[in-house]
């Protein structure tokens, strides 16, 4: 059930919260822009709330997988990550890398039939994954579904206005909660996932850590190759990529141990993690330290993010290595060691790019074309 925050014709609010109390599995939805004639109005897509409130099902209960509708051309143009000024200021560039070990710009590196996994680093926040399933979606026309935490499907209503068109725009674009089970069913179906190892850790990471500022690279990857052995089993190419730019758009000023160090923040951290999901508790030592909050940063005249997908590591015929503890481990270090490698060689290169800077690309872009093609440095 929708309703209105501008609705000066009747009392939607009430009536809504009223009717939710009488109906069964009623969800109610705001719209606070918006007024009497919902429907009718610029903003309002029915078919995209209908598909994110899970109301579109073949069954009694949602599945995410029969029941996950791709993404239509009017929710892609209209996606809040497609406005002409948050490409711009975000400024992706993308880089891929070929069979035969070249760089090069774009996606022709990804492979063109799955299953395939990709992996790599979260950047502050875990805004970047946006960027790399909007690209997979603009350049490859491949849904790209990325492992999220469970906890975004699981809004409580009193965050609801805030999160709601961040977990949205998770769902239409094909996000499913992380899990085992979850990444079998996707490369079992010959899909593209994107994984990041890291989780909540990585993503909502400490100043002392603030690492792609600095030149050495740091992940917060777990001891155990948990998603190898699967990767193996079920014959996927597996794609290590790495990302940065989050120190150019924004510089993080208050992270969890300050709030820990704070009263007033760590009651407000304990209160928000109470009776959420630790995906990794028991693990032990840094990876397991992930407690959900929201660290607090300053924005950047911007600069820009930088993706390098590296070489497909092939597993298709390696399953009769899954008994080989020597191969997993081998594989797994070398997944993570390419990350890095990407990353060193993006924080190297983009030193050279002319277009790093927004006020570049605004000139650029004013002169000579479209978001699509603006330069960066020579791979």
């Amino acid at each position: 059930m929708d309703f209105s925050g501008k609705d000066s014709f009747m009392p939607s609010n009430n009536e809504a919260q009223r009717l939710s109390r009488l109906l069964k599995h009623c969800n109610v939805r705001v719209f606070e822009g918006n007024g009497h004639t919902i429907l009718l109005e610029s903003g309002v897509n029915l078919l995209s709330t209908i598909k994110t409130t899970q109301m579109y099902r073949h069954s009694s209960k949602y599945d995410v997988f029969k029941d996950f509708l791709p993404i239509s051309m009017t929710e892609f143009k209209t996606s809040p990550m497609e406005n002409w000024w948050y490409r711009l200021c975000i400024g992706t560039a993308v880089f891929s890398t070929t069979e035969d070990g070249k760089i090069v710009r774009g996606l022709a590196g990804i492979p063109d039939k799955g299953p395939v996994l990709v992996v790599g680093n979260h950047m502050l926040w875990g805004f970047d994954a946006f960027s790399v399933v909007l690209e997979f979606l603009r350049e490859k026309k491949i849904t790209l579904h990325g492992l999220a935490h469970p906890e975004i499907y699981q809004i409580r209503v009193e965050d609801e206005f805030i999160m709601i068109p961040y977990t949205d725009a998770v769902k239409i674009l094909g996000a499913i909660p992380v899990s085992p089970r979850n990444l079998f069913r996707l490369l079992s179906r010959n899909s593209y996932a994107l994984l990041y190892p890291g989780g909540a850790r990585e993503s909502l990471h400490r100043k002392a850590c603030y690492f792609f500022s600095l030149k050495e690279a740091s992940l917060f990857w777990p001891d155990k190759e948990e998603f190898v052995r699967m990767a193996v089993k079920l014959g996927a190419t597996i794609i290590p990529f790495g990302a940065v730019g989050e120190d150019d758009l924004s510089e993080l000023i208050i992270d969890y141990n300050d709030m820990k160090r704070i009263p007033f923040f760590d009651q407000m951290v304990n209160e928000y993690n109470q009776g959420r999901t630790n995906l990794r508790e028991g693990m032990g030592g840094e990876i397991a330290q992930q407690p959900l909050h929201i660290p607090i940063f300053l924005p950047k005249l911007p600069g820009r993010y930088y993706f390098l997908f590296g070489k497909p590591i092939q597993t298709k015929g390696k399953e009769h290595m899954l008994d080989d503890k020597n191969y997993l481990r081998e594989l797994y270090m070398q997944i993570k060691c390419d990350v890095e490698k990407n990353i060193d060689y993006l924080l190297t290169k983009r030193e050279d790019d002319p277009y790093r800077g927004i006020v570049e690309r605004v000139m650029w872009l004013m002169n000579c074309g479209s978001l699509d093609q603006i330069p960066s440095f020579e791979p």
